[in-house]
Order: C-alpha cells, then sequence, then structure tokens
C-alpha cells in the first residue's frame, strides 16, 4: 500500500469544508494556524470568520490597537497568540509592504512565526516541499510505523520531521499535509480511533500488536498550579466600578480584571475586609460586602487551576477612578470575567 495516496485520496473524500482551504492566501492560512494551535476547529472557526470580517487584509489587523485584537480574541485563551499575531501583522504590513514571504526558511524571519506555523503556510500557500508536524501528524506517524520514541524528548520532532519528509510527494506537499493533519483530527484520534473502519487497518502497526492505545509515548506530566482568586467587584453610588490592567507577564497579560487580591486559600468575608485595609485600590468607605458566587468558579488552564471568587464592594460616595459598565464592556476581559459580566447583566 502507498502510505501517501492512500492519505491523499482519503482526504479528498473526507475533509471538512473550511473557509482557510478554499484559498492560497497566506494571510489567511496564517490566522487560521495561529488561532488553531492548542484549539478545536469548531472553537476556532468563528473567531476566524469575525477576524477576516474586521480585518480582512493583513494592513487592518496591522492597523489596529492591541487592544481591538485582544477584545476580538476574548475566549480564545493563550492571548500571548493574540499579541504575536499582532506584532507579525505590523511586521508583514510596515516592513514586507504586506507580503508574506514565500519560503520557509524567509518566514521564519518573521517574528512570532516558528517551524510548524511557517511549514504550514509555505506548504498550504506556496506549495512548498516542507513537513508540517503537529500532535495530529506525531500521532499518525507514530502508530502506522510503530515508533515509540518519546515526542516529548529533545530529538522526536527532528526524528518525525525526517521522516515526514521522506512521505511527502512530489509536488503534493499541500495536499498532504492537510491530509495527514486531518486524519489525525477525524480519524486516528487521541481516544478510542474507530480502527475497524480505517484505510490502514491492515498494515498500521500499531494496530497489528494492540498498542494503538499506548502510542504515541509522552512521559513528561504537566505540573498543575493552584491559585486562589479574589475579585474586588467595587460599586459606588452611580454603579460604577474599577478595573485595572494586568501588567505583569503571565496568564491574561495586557486584559482587564478587577482588582484582584491572591490569597494561599479561600476567604471569608471578615478575612477578606482584613486584607482590604492594606491595599491601594479604594479610600471610599466600604459599606457592604458579600460573595457573588454560590460557589467557587473553577477556571481550568493547562498549568494553573484558578480557584476563583468575586465580591461585591458597596462603597460610600463616588470612585475616583470610576468607570460606567457600558465602557468597561467595550474592553478585553478575560472569559471567566467577560462570562461573569454578562451573567450579572451589569
Amino acid at each position: 500500500m502507498n502510505f501517501s495516496k492512500s492519505l491523499i485520496l482519503w482526504y479528498l473524500q473526507n475533509k471538512r469544508d473550511l473557509p482557510w482551504r478554499n484559498t492560497v492566501n497566506p494571510y489567511f492560512i496564517w490566522l487560521s494556524e495561529i488561532m488553531l494551535q492548542q484549539t478545536r476547529v469548531a472553537q476556532g472557526l468563528p473567531y476566524f470568520l469575525r477576524f477576516t470580517k474586521a480585518f480582512p487584509t493583513v494592513f487592518d489587523l496591522a492597523n489596529a490597537t492591541e487592544e481591538e485584537v485582544l477584545k476580538l480574541w476574548q475566549g480564545l485563551g493563550y492571548y500571548s497568540r493574540a499579541r504575536n499575531l499582532h506584532k507579525t501583522a505590523q511586521q508583514v504590513a510596515f516592513e514586507f509592504n504586506g507580503e508574506f514571504p514565500r519560503t520557509y526558511a524567509e518566514l521564519l524571519k518573521l517574528k512570532g512565526i516558528g517551524e510548524y506555523t511557517a511549514a504550514a503556510i509555505a506548504s498550504f500557500s506556496y506549495n512548498e516541499s516542507v513537513p508540517v508536524v503537529d500532535g495530529n501528524v506525531y500521532r499518525v506517524l507514530s502508530r502506522y510505523f510503530d515508533v515509540e520514541t518519546d515526542i516529548a524528548s529533545s530529538g522526536a520532532k527532528k526524528e518525525f520531521t525526517k521522516l515526514a519528509a521522506e512521505l511527502l510527494p512530489q509536488g503534493e506537499a499541500n495536499l498532504f499535509n492537510q491530509a495527514i493533519m486531518e486524519f489525525g483530527a477525524l480519524q486516528c484520534v487521541p481516544k478510542n480511533p474507530d480502527c475497524g473502519n480505517c484505510i490502514f487497518s491492515n498494515s498500521c502497526l500499531a494496530l497489528q500488536k494492540k498498542k494503538v492505545a499506548s502510542l504515541p509515548v509522552k512521559s513528561k506530566k504537566t505540573k498543575v498550579r493552584t491559585r486562589y482568586f479574589n475579585y474586588l467587584v467595587f460599586l459606588d453610588e452611580n454603579t460604577n466600578t474599577l478595573l485595572q490592567k494586568r501588567t505583569q507577564k503571565g496568564i491574561w497579560y495586557n486584559l482587564y480584571e478587577f482588582p484582584l487580591l491572591e490569597t494561599e486559600k479561600e476567604l471569608t468575608e471578615t478575612a477578606l475586609l482584613e486584607l482590604m485595609q492594606n491595599q491601594p485600590f479604594v479610600t471610599n468607605k466600604v459599606l457592604n460586602i458579600h460573595w457573588y458566587n454560590s460557589e467557587t468558579t473553577v477556571h481550568k488552564l493547562t498549568h494553573q487551576h484558578l480557584n476563583i471568587n468575586f465580591w461585591k464592594i458597596v462603597v460610600k460616595g463616588k470612585l475616583e477612578k470610576g468607570i460606567d459598565w457600558e465602557s468597561a464592556k467595550k474592553m478585553p476581559f478575560p472569559i471567566v470575567i467577560y462570562n461573569f459580566i454578562e451573567k450579572e447583566r451589569f
């Protein structure tokens, strides 16, 4: 069986109709690849459509403010992708006159574009014979060829890239790369793949050796950190509130949030009020304080589990730097705060 030909034939018969597959425009392909990193297609597709409507060209994206980009990205997560996206758009627009480089090697010189994204653009837009290697490709190749190399090891990327390069059919890099990624997304899925209805059921080594569930090998475990966030939702006599911008590097950088007290454990109202005495958030007298939540909101990120509580802090008079809710809603928030605002219908 010719692996590459069979895979491409499967792709042509089974591929999903996605907007970035109906173009060779490198701007749209680049957008889709950045958005779909660590994101499912079903989740990423609405964002792609909104972005291409708001920013139909790389110049439109480059000329937007970072806050406009982050607001449109709100809820997609991994916000550093959005910030890097904006910077790359500015580089392409202002240094390259809106033209994306046409080779893998030149694409790598752009800020925020790594080996995977450069290979995707080079092969999808320009049909350059460079392999694309992502999680789907690791899974398909490791199972079909029974490769037990730990994909978290230092040499794995080089080994799998070499294997994928050997499989690339001449002049069909575009089709093959999309085919193997789609096959991993739809057929050779991480858990409980339908091997009985697979085109490779007679030639897949992992299936023959009953190793499908154990491949690919990935030994490193992600260490999860637990944090406790207490958001102070101040309300003055005009129902204005306070917001602050996260300026420290880390999660949600440059997004807005309510004043935050991070603690080692969950707090009672009395403990929170005591802790607030030493904070510079507000000088107004506190009239009332209570818990908004019926229970703690647990927001799970890749490396962190955030236990989030929202506290209603009613104060006397007017807040010096108070902001009305209509203005506040235009700002980019972490999705957990945006959902809270929408739920409470401020």
